[in-house]
C-alpha cells in the first residue's frame, strides 16, 4: 500500500469504529409487537372459543391476582341490537367502541369499528358515525359500493346492527355481563393490556360452529 493511501483508509477505519460505538450508546429503538388481541381466531370452533372466553375471566390465573383491576375485554352478543339496546345491556359498564355489522342474507358486509366517550350519549351517536365513514368509501356502481351504500342508509336509521363492543372493568362485572340477557360471551384481556394496542375480531351472532366468512352470493337489496 502506498503512503498516500494510508491516510484515506485511517480515515475509514475510525469513521467505521466511530459510527459501531454509536450504534452501541444509541440503539435503534425496536418496533412495538403486540400480540395482545380480543375474539375469535379464523377456522376455530365456536365452542372452543366460547370455553376460552370463559376461561379469560377467572381470577387467579397468576397474571391478575386482584379481581377488582379494569380489563378491556370484547362483549359478543346473541343478535344484532340497536345503540340503545347496547347501552343497556352493558349498564355502568365503560363502552369504548361499538362493533357494526348490517345484516343481509347472505351478503359479506363491512364490520365498522366505532371508537365512543364515557358518556352514553356518544354510544347512541356512533350508528351515524358508522354511516358517515361508510358512505365517504361509496363510489361508482359495482357491488361493493352497493353493500356499502345500503349499509349506511341502514345505519343512518339506526338499525339495530350492532354485533359486539369493547368494554372496560372489573373481572367480577364482566362475570356478572355474561349473565345479563342477549349476552353470548365476554372475553377479557390480562390487566396489563394497553388501550389501542390490541386488535379485536368480533364472533358475530351467526357464527354458530366454525369462525369464517359466510356466503356472499345473495342479492344487495335497493336503496329506498
Amino acid at each position: 500500500m502506498t503512503a498516500q493511501r494510508w491516510p484515506a483508509v485511517a480515515a475509514a477505519v475510525a469513521l467505521a469504529a466511530t459510527v459501531l460505538v454509536l450504534g452501541v450508546m444509541n440503539p435503534v429503538a425496536p418496533a412495538r409487537v403486540s400480540t395482545d388481541r380480543l375474539g375469535p381466531d379464523s377456522g376455530e370452533q365456536v365452542s372452543e372459543y366460547l370455553d376460552r372466553a370463559g376461561i379469560s375471566l377467572q381470577v387467579g390465573r397468576g397474571d391478575d391476582p386482584a379481581a377488582g383491576v379494569e380489563h378491556w375485554a370484547l362483549l359478543a352478543l346473541d343478535a344484532p341490537t340497536t345503540a340503545s339496546g347496547l347501552v343497556a345491556v352493558a349498564g355502568d359498564l365503560r363502552i369504548a367502541q361499538v362493533l357494526f355489522k348490517v345484516p343481509i342474507e347472505r351478503v359479506q358486509t363491512p364490520i365498522v369499528a366505532v371508537g365512543v366517550g364515557a358518556d352514553p350519549a356518544a354510544t347512541e351517536r356512533a350508528s351515524a358515525v358508522a354511516s358517515a365513514r361508510l358512505s365517504a368509501a361509496v363510489g361508482g356502481g359495482d357491488r361493493q359500493s352497493q353493500i356499502m351504500g345500503y349499509s349506511a342508509a341502514q345505519l343512518s336509521g339506526g338499525c339495530a346492527c350492532v354485533v359486539g363492543a369493547v368494554v372496560r372493568g372489573s373481572l367480577d362485572q364482566l362475570r356478572g355481563l355474561v349473565e345479563a340477557p342477549g349476552v353470548r360471551a365476554v372475553e377479557a384481556l390480562p390487566s396489563d393490556a394497553v388501550a389501542g394496542a390490541f386488535a379485536v375480531s368480533p364472533l358475530l351472532p351467526e357464527q354458530s360452529t366454525v369462525v369464517g366468512p359466510g356466503p356472499d352470493d345473495g342479492p344487495v337489496p335497493p336503496l329506498q
